[in-house]
């Protein structure tokens, strides 16, 4: 192995915890995120306290390795020039452009190997750069500060956009925003300047505004979006039957949009009768694109609005198994900061399955990795290899080549013993019944009911 001996004992035991550490030298580099953090401030600064410090920090927590900042703090204090209370004060003035940038940076430093590797998930729609778009609201924290304890409100710290590339699996882009209460459309200018030709922008009726389907259009980008009720529009021509899609009947249409300055743009709109209803009761779905339909028909367009689910498994995995919502981080900039670190968690995490992808197979891993059990190995060897193996040791990973570290992190995935990590599949859940409540026998003992059900029995 390129690494030497030092790393062997883990590589054999816990391999993912060696490529994820590996993964984070690489994506992680403290002289590029202090750079980094000096290009992209505009009021902070530093005097000790180092940004890449914050994000290692950080780390611990979002990671689960450790409990809380404080935790983390405690278990850093020797490296760590300032008190706890300069590391809150750093947290809650981190502004919210340092924080999109960190994301984009380690996404941009991931996405190389991820392409060496040969982890890359077939393309969407080959040709095209398709981008999943959708928001997320910071869930309330708890009533620390002065001004939210004597109400019963939970307090929002925040909302964020996010893009995930999903032929990457990354988190290539947020757009944090301080304002919990904020419509995703106030959002809709900074995602504009980052168009670019030839982006396919997937995206659910909360984005279906004249001003982001023209926006798109302008800059010769595409969107496929679920038409929101409000938009207006004009036939142009009815509706014709395509064929049977996934989930139902696949029908299209050409309408014309009319924007305020009184420009126009033809669009597909398409209308899937589904099998199903959704969630809400709906039995149809109509879908807005502006995509060339004379090479992209309609069944092709409905398949690819229906897989825009992808980003919601990835909000859950950050729910599930990465703490990127701390409730103790009141103050939004510290509170979106856990979450953007939350994102390059999650990067890190995808890197790690596009290694094992490339030796179990993509399929596979898609379908059986639990991200639960990785991210668990992760945090639960992390501290005791940090002991065995110094920070030094771990700068070969920075010197590394890309072919090199590709090379490396094959070996290692080809260690990992699968069983270990394979999804918990159980059958379908039960109807539970209703409950009866007995106001005069609050508790019961355990012990009785399970010798009444072995009487029961026979």
């Amino acid at each position: 192995m390129l690494l030497g001996s030092i790393f062997e004992r883990f590589a054999a035991k816990s391999p993912l915890s060696v490529m994820t550490r590996g993964l984070m030298e690489t994506a992680l580099s403290s002289q590029e995120l202090d750079a980094l953090f000096e290009e992209n401030a505009d009021e902070q600064y530093t005097r000790k306290l180092l940004f890449s410090q914050v994000v290692d920090l950080m780390s611990l927590v979002v990671c689960r390795t450790r409990a809380s900042v404080c935790a983390a703090y405690r278990a850093l204090a020797d490296s760590l020039p300032v008190s706890l209370t300069s590391v809150y004060n750093k947290l809650d003035g981190l502004e919210p452009q340092i924080s999109a940038a960190l994301v984009r940076h380690t996404a941009a430093q991931l996405e190389p190997v991820i392409r060496e590797l040969g982890g890359q998930r077939e393309e969407w729609l080959p040709g095209y750069r398709v981008k999943i778009l959708d928001g997320n609201h910071l869930a309330a924290t708890e009533h620390r500060l002065p001004e939210t304890r004597a109400i019963s409100s939970g307090p929002l710290p925040g909302m964020a956009l996010v893009v995930l590339d999903p032929s990457l699996m990354l988190a290539v882009d947020v757009f944090p925003c301080e304002n919990g209460h904020a419509q995703e459309r106030s959002l809709f200018p900074e995602v504009l300047a980052t168009v670019c030709a030839r982006d396919v922008w997937l995206d659910d009726r909360n984005f279906c505004t004249l001003g982001l389907l023209f926006g798109i259009a302008r800059r010769q980008a595409f969107f496929v979006t679920r038409q929101h009720k409000g938009l207006p529009w004009e036939k142009i021509s009815e509706f014709r039957r395509v064929g049977d899609g996934d989930g139902g009947e696949v029908w299209e249409q050409t309408v014309q949009l009319a924007n305020d300055d009184g420009t126009t743009l033809i669009a597909h709109r398409i209308k899937v009768v589904l099998e199903q209803p959704t969630r809400d009761g709906e039995w149809e779905v109509y879908i807005l694109t502006n995509l060339p339909w004379e090479e992209i028909d309609a069944l092709t367009i409905a398949r690819l609005y229906r897989r825009r689910w992808t980003i919601e498994t990835m909000f859950q995995e950050l729910a599930l198994t990465l703490e990127s919502e701390i409730d103790t981080l009141c103050y939004p900039k510290a509170a979106l900061f856990g979450f953007c670190v939350g994102l390059v968690a999650y990067n890190l995490l995808s890197a790690v399955k596009a290694s094992l992808a490339t030796v179990h197979g993509a399929e596979k891993v898609a379908k059986e990795l639990s991200a639960y059990y990785v991210s668990d190995e992760v945090a639960m060897t992390y501290r005791g290899m940090m002991i065995a193996i110094p920070d030094e040791e771990w700068t070969i990973f920075a010197r590394l080549s890309t072919a090199e570290l590709a090379a490396v992190l094959r070996e290692l995935a080809a260690q990992v013993r699968w069983k270990q990590f394979q999804k918990s599949h159980r059958g379908p859940k039960k109807p539970q019944p209703k409950r009866k409540h007995n106001n005069k026998q609050p508790h019961v003992a355990t012990a009785k009911l399970l010798e009444k059900r072995k009487k029961d029995r026979k």
